[in-house]
């Protein structure tokens, strides 16, 4: 997974794989996910990273992070970690009543990023997996639930537009902007164009002093994030296929059609 192109926080790519559960995404990061999602995490089983700080449980040989220790995670660079692969799950002991078979499913998890069986265990009452390689460059997360996808989504989207547009003050010191999330429903209006492939630019958005707009592109399915940009940059020319509008005044998001 060579990548060529620097990764660029202003844009995010979105392919919605409805049948086995997974989204295959650029430009969201673990502190994005895990923050706009601190409710729904629990503790996390480490398939595959570099973190040190780790328990381990001898039944798996896989070192996991405690609920309370998950934040501690979250402010590490993980994207410097390579591979990046976990699994939430709800008890400790869950872990020792784990079967030879889950492991394995678990460990090929972890190394192939892809499922032998849809990664979602009852005993774990686990509601996501994480796969990703260079994290925020190549994600690929199941979810058992697409309805923690979609809020996390309008959340990050709104997060980046606050980091990327900060105010000045009277005295001229920058300070972080914070915009709603965008609703759940508009995001899932947009369904369609995100199982085809779809990039939100940050980058390439407009504003003036009533409204805030971002284009979206539909570009199409990819693993390999390099094609992926390629064909950004190249639709990224011509009209874009829809935007997120947001409404200074109102203070409230909408889309203009697809």
């Amino acid at each position: 997974m060579k990548k060529h192109h620097p990764y660029n926080r202003e844009m995010v790519y979105v392919h919605l794989n409805d049948r086995d559960q997974y989204v295959l995404s650029y430009g969201i990061e673990f502190f994005e996910f895990a923050r706009s999602l601190s409710d729904s995490l629990n503790h996390l089983l480490l398939l595959k990273h570099q973190y040190e700080d780790g328990e381990f449980n001898r039944h798996t040989l896989f070192e996991y992070v405690p609920e309370d220790s998950v934040e501690k995670l979250v402010v590490e660079n993980v994207h410097a970690f390579g591979d990046f692969c976990w699994i939430d799950f709800e008890e400790l002991e869950a872990l020792n009543v784990l079967t030879g078979q889950e492991i394995a499913e678990l460990l090929y998890l972890g190394h192939i990023k892809h499922h032998l069986k849809l990664p979602f265990y009852n005993q774990l009452g686990n509601r996501f997996a994480y796969l990703a390689h260079e994290d925020g460059w190549f994600n690929k997360t199941y979810y058992r639930n697409f309805n923690d996808f979609f809020r996390m989504l309008g959340i990050v989207i709104a997060g980046k537009l606050g980091e990327l547009k900060p105010e000045k003050t009277l005295l001229g010191i920058r300070k972080k902007k914070s915009y709603p999330s965008v609703s759940k429903e508009i995001l899932k209006s947009l369904t369609p164009a995100l199982k085809e492939g779809a990039v939100f630019s940050l980058k390439n958005m407009q504003q003036n002093r009533n409204r805030l707009e971002i284009p979206i592109w539909i570009i199409g399915d990819f693993s390999n994030m390099d094609d992926m940009y390629d064909e950004f940059k190249e639709a990224s020319g011509n009209a874009c296929d829809g935007k997120l509008v947001f409404d200074k005044k109102l203070k409230e998001w909408s889309l203009q059609a697809l």
